[in-house]
């Protein structure tokens, strides 16, 4: 397998546009002692920009050259490389401290890396991502918006999200065939939901977006709601309903 078509079956293409990596420096704007955590660092292009005076940056590869090529360049600083794929490694060195987690997602997998790390919710000072346009819109959406779906409603009942701006393929050493987004998450400074109370509310949203063309009274018939009671129009499809609506229903069916 040649090189280039192993990194595409890696999802990796990598940063190279110099003035989109100093926007994305001054969006997450690095500080003395933060801990960062790096997901896909490549070939280290945005690792470089995040190192400071006082700041740690463990950052995790699934690509072992990518590793072993860092470990190298940055030997004589306190910087941790791993080698192993996000959605199945162990994260749980994240408890230690509050972490600002950043990474240029993988395509394939960024939706399932962002619900992942849901779980770390209270180990997170905020979170910086380069994700495919589409997901970014689905991931900082709202009701007001097409874009509005289950990712959307089980992240907001969590952060607050801003897409901060888009990327073209031509800024990429392997051009994608989409546009690409820089996002921000937020954690809330007080959840929606409770952290243990994530996989219950999870199969809410996920019932509730189960046929889009019902509405909401009909997709979670089994868990006879009062609507009336509750203001939301029972005939309003899933899309349609706001993340407060969302956030009623699920307490009703938790008492």
């Amino acid at each position: 397998m040649n090189d280039r078509k192993h990194r595409r079956n890696l999802g990796q293409n990598y940063l190279i546009d110099p003035v989109i990596l100093f926007e994305i420096e001054r969006a997450i704007n690095p500080q003395n002692n933060n801990l960062f955590f790096e997901i896909g660092p490549g070939t280290g292009a945005l690792t470089g920009q995040l190192m400071g005076q006082n700041i740690k940056v463990t950052a995790m590869d699934l690509d072992k050259k990518n590793v072993d090529m860092l470990m190298e360049k940055y030997s004589d600083a306190n910087h941790e490389f791993l080698h192993g794929d996000v959605l199945r490694e162990s994260l749980e060195f994240l408890r230690i401290s509050k972490h600002r987690i950043v990474g240029n997602l993988p395509y394939n997998i960024s939706t399932q890396i962002v619900l992942r790390l849901i779980k770390y919710f209270n180990e997170i000072e905020d979170m910086h991502f380069l994700v495919q346009k589409e997901v970014a819109q689905r991931i900082c959406a709202s009701n007001q918006s097409g874009d509005w779906g289950r990712l959307g409603v089980k992240v907001a009942a969590f952060f607050k999200t801003s897409i901060l701006f888009d990327v073209p393929p031509e800024s990429f050493d392997i051009k994608p065939k989409v546009q690409s987004s820089f996002i921000r998450l937020i954690p809330r400074s007080m959840p929606l939901i409770m952290l243990d109370e994530l996989n219950k509310f999870s199969d809410l949203v996920d019932q509730s977006f189960a046929n889009k063309r019902k509405g909401i009274k009909n997709n979670l018939k089994k868990l006879n709601i009062d609507f009336e009671k509750l203001k939301i129009n029972p005939l309003a499809r899933a899309e349609e309903l706001s993340i407060e609506n969302f956030i009623a229903i699920f307490k009703t069916i938790s008492i």
